[in-house]
């Protein structure tokens, strides 16, 4: 259920917030690689996770743009 709640919290937002929410988790997405190459990361589904949010980011910006 928490994807859920976070893909509405998505939808709410505007497509400025959305790109904003987008280039963060791409910043987060390259720190979690840089400990992970490093030996530093604790929680490597962290990446995976973090990935999936960033396709449903883009999901939602496409959507946008297609309404």
């Amino acid at each position: 259920m928490k994807k859920n709640t976070y893909l509405e919290e998505l939808k709410a937002k505007s497509a400025e917030q959305l790109n904003e929410e987008l280039v963060s988790a791409k910043k987060e997405l390259f720190n979690l690689r840089f400990q992970n190459a490093t030996n530093q990361l604790d929680n490597t589904a962290r990446i995976t996770e973090v990935r999936k949010n960033i396709a449903r980011i883009q999901t939602v910006i496409t959507e946008k743009a297609k309404a």
